[in-house]
C-alpha cells in the first residue's frame, strides 16, 4: 500500500525521535519536518499546518495521506492501522 506519510516534529522531542525511528524500522518512508529548526515566517507557515490537523499544536503530529488519517503523539497501534502494517 503506498501512503503518504508527514512528520510534523521538534529536534528535541523523545516521542518524536521515537516515532521516526518506528517508521524507520518498518522501512516506511515519511517526510520530517522540524519546525524547530526553522524561523520566522517559516516557522508561522509550519505552526499554522500543523494547527490545521491538530489544533493543540502539540509534537510529533503525523500527517497520512495528505489529512486523510492524522496521529498526535507516537501510538504504535494507530500508526500501524493508519499505515496497514
Amino acid at each position: 500500500m503506498l501512503v503518504n506519510v508527514t512528520v510534523y516534529a521538534l529536534s528535541t522531542c523523545i516521542h518524536c525521535k521515537n516515532a521516526k525511528q518506528y517508521l524507520d524500522e518498518r522501512k516506511v518512508p515519511y517526510e520530517a519536518i522540524h519546525v524547530d529548526k526553522t524561523e520566522g515566517d517559516e516557522r508561522k507557515k509550519l505552526v499554522e499546518e500543523v494547527k490545521k490537523y491538530n489544533p493543540a499544536c502539540s509534537f510529533p503530529t503525523i500527517v497520512v495521506n495528505g489529512g486523510d488519517r492524522v496521529i498526535v503523539g507516537f501510538r504504535k497501534n494507530e500508526l500501524e492501522e493508519a499505515l496497514g502494517l
